[in-house]
Parts: C-alpha cells; structure tokens; sequence
C-alpha cells in the first residue's frame, strides 16, 4: 500500500527540523504573543499534526502569516475566552469572541463527544472564532475515542458560484472521520473548492505555478502564476473555482452546492456572520478579526449497531475498496487517510521537511521574540 507514497516521502531533500525543536519554538513564541501555555501547546500540535500527515499547506509554514501575524495586527485575540451562549444535552452554540480558533474548536469538540457518549448524537456550533488549522485533526478527536467526528467551517470568500466568477464563499472543507477495525480511521479531509488558498501560499512559497483552472480571474480566464493568483483573490478580481471545477461539464455545481452547505451550517447554526462579511477589515478600511463560524458533529457507534460491528463493517468497506482491481500502470488503490497514516508512520521520527522560506520566518520569529533556541537547518 505504501510504495508510491514512500517514494515520494524518501525523495525529500528539504533539511528536516524535529518535532521536540518545533514544539518548544512554537509553544515559546505563542505564549510571548500572549497565549496561555497550555493553548500554545494545543495551537503547536494541530500545526504540527497537519505536517505530520503531510498536508503541508496547513501546517507550520502557517505559523507566522496566519498566528502571529495576526496576532501581532490585533485581528486575533491571544487570550481565548469561550462562551455558551445556549447548550441542550445534546447540542451547544459557543461564541469565541475572535480568540484562537484552535483552542476553541478543541473545546467544542470534547464537549460533543462528552454529550455523544451520553446521548449517542450531539452537534456543537461556534461562531465568532478564526482559522482552526487542519480540519481532520478535530474529527481525529473523535474517532480515537471510537466515535464518528464531522466537521465543518467557513473563510474569507475565495470560491466563485458555478457560473459567477466572484469570490462568494471560502473554501469551506466538510471533513469526516469514521473509526474502523484498523489501526487508522478512515478520514476525507478537503476543501468543497477545486484546491484552497493554503494551497496556493505553498505554491507561492516553493516557486512553482498553480495547475490550470484552479482560479479564474474576473474575465473567466484562468491564473496559474500562485503569487498573482492570491493577491486577485484578496482583491475580488479572481476566485477559487469548486470541487469539480468550472461549469457544470465536469461537476462543478456538485462543489457549489457542497460549498454552499458548509456556509449555511458555519453560521446558521451560531448566529454568525457569512460570504462577504468575512472581511479582515471594516467598512472604513480599518483591520477587524475573520469571525468564522464552525459546526461538530460526534456520532457514537454504540448507540446504533455497537462500536465492535460498525467497525468491522467499516474496515471491509476500506479492504475491499483496497483489493479491488487496478487500473494499468497503478500497484494501489488508497483509502481516504491511507496516504496521511503513511506518511505520519515516516514523519513520526523525522520531523517536518522545511523550505528556505518557513526556515527564514522561523528565524524571524525567533530573533524578534529572544528565544533561545538553535534550529538543527542552521
């Protein structure tokens, strides 16, 4: 299963930096920024978590533009103050007041899946929250207690309407986590836009051009150059095209639709804002926090068929989805987190490959904050 993924992975040049390195620098610079240490550990490990898995447009390259930067422009609050605003047995809806996404989102997941184990369904919705890193962590939360994890937020607009070209929605991943019989859960993690902006800063980063069709400026052309690609997106001249792509021809519409839904249950459910409104500045020009909106949903097993037969089900599924025939040229067909349970088996010893750029800003970081701390890429 793991050839054509271990080749890539083995084919690294990066220089590596460790994990124990990486979590001290990161918890380190948080708690300078004004964040409490034990969520400056929580922040640190769903950066890293990302990496570990190699999705490596949210991970730590975020570090710096979306955390500290953030926080340094007053757009982020470093202290997370969580309210409930209203809470049933099985259900809450919290307000974040723009604290640190990933803090809060930790929270509302321990709560759904305290209520699930209780009640076998709850559902938790968050509005007034930021950026809350890799999604599948939080559905991770709940299928390592054996659980079904669901989750979902809304962005900046970035995604144009199939047959708009104007930067509506954001890229709003639903992401699902189903516990099975095997040691890793089977987890789909993605955006409902054709890529994600995360995507696009890595592109940016390392130099090399976004494939065409991943974003169409305003005169329905498509943009490869990353760099370009952004900074229209940022300005309302060029959006992210959904899952499916442009028009209709190839499904488009079905990433629309999916996009959409994710919207409606990001800030119907809280009461928060949406689309447009999802601005870092106010009408005056002058900088504010995102005020996203989140939902988690937490399915017990055992409430249904019992966790030991929902997983064996669920492992077939994924063995025979695995044994089934291949298409020439191609030794695998994978499950969705095959490829990240891989490459976190490899990773967990390594550490996370970095570009020159994440290495210069690490740097940064650590000079302007007086951290005392040697990075093994020096």
């Amino acid at each position: 299963m793991a050839d054509e993924v271990m080749t890539k992975l083995m084919a690294e040049t990066r220089p590596y930096c460790d994990w124990a390195t990486l979590e001290s620098f990161m918890v380190q610079a948080f708690a300078k920024m004004g964040v409490p240490e034990d969520d400056a550990a929580v922040c640190a490990d769903v950066l890293m978590e990302s990496d570990r898995r190699g999705i490596e447009s949210h991970g730590v390259n975020r570090f710096k533009p979306i955390y500290i930067d953030r926080i340094k422009a007053g757009i982020l609050n470093p202290v997370t103050k969580l309210d409930v605003i209203k809470e049933t047995a099985t259900t809450a809806v919290l307000d974040a007041n723009d604290g640190m996404g990933m803090v809060a989102s930790k929270r509302a997941m321990e709560m759904a899946i305290a209520k699930a184990k209780q009640y076998g369904t709850a559902c938790i919705a968050v509005r007034n929250s930021s950026h809350y890193g890799i999604a599948g962590y939080w559905v991770s939360m709940a299928t390592d207690a054996g659980m079904i994890g669901i989750t979902g937020t809304n962005a900046r607009p970035s995604v144009a309407p199939t047959f708009g070209v104007d930067n509506m929605m954001g890229t709003n991943p639903i992401t699902i986590g189903i516990p099975t019989d095997e040691a890793n859960p089977f987890l789909i993690d993605c955006a409902t836009s054709i890529t994600q902006n995360g995507r696009l800063e890595y592109y940016e980063r390392i130099g090399k051009e976004a494939p065409e069709g991943l974003v169409v400026g305003r005169d329905g052309e498509p943009i490869t150059d990353a760099g370009i690609a952004l900074r229209a997106i940022r300005a309302g001249q060029a959006a992210l095209a959904p899952l499916g792509g442009i028009g209709e021809e190839l499904g488009g519409y079905k990433g629309y639709g999916y996009c959409t839904a994710v919207e409606i249950l990001s800030a119907a459910l809280a009461g928060g804002i949406f689309m447009k409104d999802i601005s870092n500045v106010d009408a005056e020009g002058n900088p504010r926090p995102y005020h996203l909106g989140h939902f988690f949903i937490v399915i017990d097993p055992e409430a249904f068929i019992g966790k030991e037969a929902f997983g064996r089900i669920a492992g077939e599924i994924c063995r025979q989805l695995r044994a089934s025939a291949k298409a020439p040229g191609h030794d695998t067909i994978y499950v969705a987190g095959d490829k990240e349970w891989i490459t976190k088996e490899y990773r967990k010893d390594r550490g996370v490959p970095m570009s020159d750029a994440v290495q210069r800003e690490f740097i940064q970081v650590r000079d302007e904050l007086g951290i005392d701390i040697v990075f093994p890429f020096e």
